[in-house]
């Protein structure tokens, strides 16, 4: 079969797209993105062509520029070019030239695919191949990844489409030597310093030399590792089901049901990768589940407090949160029902009002946690020896279901010490034994 009869029948057997979809075709010049548009022409597909001048070949870039212009005008179709700094830009986003230029080139195909050129029925095609994906997933697997960077490129993710990934770079090369194709070669190609160009020039070469099928087996690889993770996504997502229960923007993840699953390691990571947390975090995160209500890890974005039996993963963002984490050093606390000050002073003063308290701090533990109250909820209402339930304290206060629904509290090792804008706890006022306040004002949201 040839490489065109190929070409459509890869296209058929992963739906990439219709033969009336609009291509938008990512062309470097080099031998992959112009026998990719020899075939969609040859195929009949309606495209354009789009080039990114990263300019970090000096006159070689514009080159470039120049042929993919000559051949969109070649097949008579519209073209669009962009340049970039790259250099520049990777120095600002502290990321390599090669991960810098890989970024700007899709954050602009996203520009162009929320502009008038992409629409639902539009996708844009690179000429990726079997070649490419195998050195992403060695490098993948040599860097250190899950299933997903083990099985490669996909063939279509959202508008981006590879329809190249069946072929091998010498099939290619092949087509474009028997449809005397011209196309222009990218010099740093043999720079071994990139570290794509090395598993391509160095690696991969010497590793045919013991395994000489090292690329079919390779790839044969990936077509499993693809179903495996099919698999593997079904079953996590019958964990996830499980285990998390989504209340507003945070996630509730019970201490006793995660204990006991297993692979706990892997189910914990799936969880919160999403959440900005790292593999490597995954052990603290896991010691959390024996640690005291309190105890948390963070990341960029999030916390993972430990409170009572939960795991709750909160956002940073105290406006967004429901659950939040006050430390010994914070000062203001701003959050979706107002703000609370907190202030330390050896002045036995004594304020009780509802927007003002004061505690004995040697009563609370380093940090305070700033929650919603919720349905179980006690204290010891100032002034009684009996615990009563925040439920049973509303009523007798004639609150609202209304109202109710916006009360937060402040709790210290799983002690309520003030129904915020109502009343502390008995066992937090100041007594005669007291030598240091902590004084808390709260101002509503207005």
């Amino acid at each position: 079969m040839n490489l065109l009869k190929k070409f459509k029948a890869y296209i058929n057997q992963h739906q990439l797209f219709n033969p009336k979809d609009k291509l938008l075709l990512a062309v470097s010049g080099g031998v992959d993105s112009v026998v990719l548009c020899h075939l969609c022409h040859q195929a009949g597909y309606n495209f354009e062509i789009a080039h990114c001048n990263f300019q970090l070949r000096g006159e070689e870039s514009n080159r470039d520029e120049n042929y993919v212009k000559d051949l969109a005008a070649k097949y008579h179709v519209p073209i669009h070019c962009k340049t970039f700094n790259t250099t520049e830009e990777a120095k600002l986003r502290k990321t390599s030239i090669e991960e810098t230029a890989r970024d700007l080139r899709y954050e602009w195909f996203n520009e162009i695919q929320n502009s008038k050129l992409i629409t639902q029925n539009s996708f844009i095609l690179t000429g990726h191949h079997a070649n490419d994906n195998i050195e992403t997933v060695l490098m993948n697997f040599f860097r250190g990844t899950g299933i997903k960077g083990i099985r490669g490129i996909l063939p279509k993710q959202g508008k981006i489409i590879r329809p190249l990934l069946f072929a091998k770079g010498s099939e290619i090369e092949h087509f474009a030597a028997e449809n005397k194709l011209t196309f222009v070669t990218d010099g740093t190609n043999a720079n071994s310093d990139y570290t794509r160009n090395y598993f391509r020039n160095e690696l991969i070469p010497g590793i045919q030399k013991i395994y000489p099928q090292v690329e079919e087996n390779l790839q044969n690889n990936i077509d499993r590792f693809t179903d495996a993770e099919v698999l593997y996504n079904q079953a996590l997502g019958l964990h996830k089901t499980k285990l998390c229960e989504l209340k507003g923007s945070e996630l509730h993840i019970p201490v006793l049901k995660l204990a006991k699953t297993k692979p706990l390691h892997t189910i914990v990571y799936e969880i919160v990768k999403d959440f900005g947390f790292t593999a490597l975090q995954t052990s603290n995160i896991i010691n959390l589940l024996d640690a005291e209500s309190g105890k948390y890890i963070q990341s960029t974005t999030h916390r993972i407090i430990r409170n009572r039996k939960w795991l709750i993963i909160s956002p940073k963002n105290t406006f967004e949160a429901a659950t939040i984490l006050i430390e010994q050093n914070d000062n203001t606390i701003s959050y979706e029902n107002g703000k609370l000050e907190f202030n330390k002073s050896n002045k036995l003063s004594i304020h009780q009002s509802p927007s003002t308290i004061s505690l004995d701090a040697s009563k609370l533990l380093i940090s305070l946690l700033l929650r919603k109250w919720k349905q179980g909820d006690y204290f010891y209402p100032l002034g009684m020896k009996h615990k009563k339930k925040l439920s049973r304290f509303f009523i007798d206060n004639k609150i609202s279901i209304l109202e109710k629904e916006n009360i937060w509290v402040l709790e210290t090792n799983k002690k309520i010490l003030w129904v915020i804008g109502m009343r502390i706890d008995e066992r937090f006022k100041i007594t005669e034994n007291t030598k240091e306040v902590l004084e808390i004002s709260f101002t509503a949201k207005n």
